[in-house]
């Protein structure tokens, strides 16, 4: 039998039975977990509003040895909450939907339960940080957090320097499956020519450089959130289903 403690960030909940919950967190030291929460749903429960999505909680799980290897669940004995970003985020729709997208993401990514999965946790942490102040517009941050995923998990696009040949840039054109922008030389059948701008914005995401971001004009954000959008849908092979209400 173990007791363990990690920082975490709820991913998502499930109903179980008449009063429990099964929930999906994001661990800083063993990636993604599901625990069983006991007696959550009840209105007299100590720690139910704490274990909800966006939360990012400091949590105690008991588990015994059969489920530390994926047999059974462990259960969730403690929660204390480290930062509350869910009420800041699920009272602006455009904060919400982007929101979930960026949760679903990280679930997406973490596909094996107790893997270690530190850079994906504190993009995850620094995402929901920065939707619940406010700091950037929403779409930007969920740009922002997507790119960087797929860096981690090692889908890094290219924005400068050719995806193929590695020639510098600037390139005219870009291909989701080449990996980014290609030269003349590289291109490939199905490549696109986006407006420079919303190149340099894409390259301002990756790398952090909010100051060129937010002065951005919103016609280069939307034609970049659909390269976004479809350099993640590659990689996935399959689409995020929450991405279709995020608003552009």
């Amino acid at each position: 039998m173990t007791l363990f403690r990690d920082d975490a960030v709820v991913l998502r909940t499930q109903k179980l039975g008449e009063a429990d919950r099964i929930i999906t967190l994001l661990t800083r030291n063993h990636g993604r977990v599901r625990a069983v929460a006991r007696g959550v749903r009840r209105t007299k429960s100590k720690f139910g509003a704490r274990l909800e999505p966006f939360s990012h909680v400091d949590v105690q799980l008991f588990a015994r040895g059969a489920e530390l290897i994926g047999r059974g669940l462990p259960m969730c004995t403690q929660t204390e909450t480290i930062a509350p970003y869910g009420s800041a985020v699920v009272a602006d729709y455009t904060r919400y939907t982007a929101g979930t997208a960026i949760l679903e993401t990280a679930e997406r990514f973490t596909d094996h339960e107790g893997e270690p999965a530190v850079q994906q946790y504190l993009l995850v942490v620094g995402a929901l940080r920065t939707l619940a102040a406010g700091e950037h517009a929403p779409g930007l941050v969920l740009d922002a957090f997507l790119l960087r995923s797929l860096a981690v998990n090692g889908y890094a696009a290219s924005f400068a320097d050719c995806a193929k040949c590695g020639i510098s840039g600037p390139n005219r054109f870009f291909s989701v499956a080449a990996g980014g922008v290609v030269c003349g030389d590289c291109r490939v059948p199905g490549s696109v020519v986006p407006s420079p701008e919303a190149v340099a914005l894409l390259g301002a995401l990756l790398t952090g450089d909010w100051a060129a971001a937010d002065t951005a004009e919103s016609r280069h954000v939307r034609e970049g959130s659909g390269l976004v959008a479809a350099y993640l849908h590659w990689h996935l092979e399959r689409g995020l289903r929450s991405l279709r209400y995020v608003e552009k």
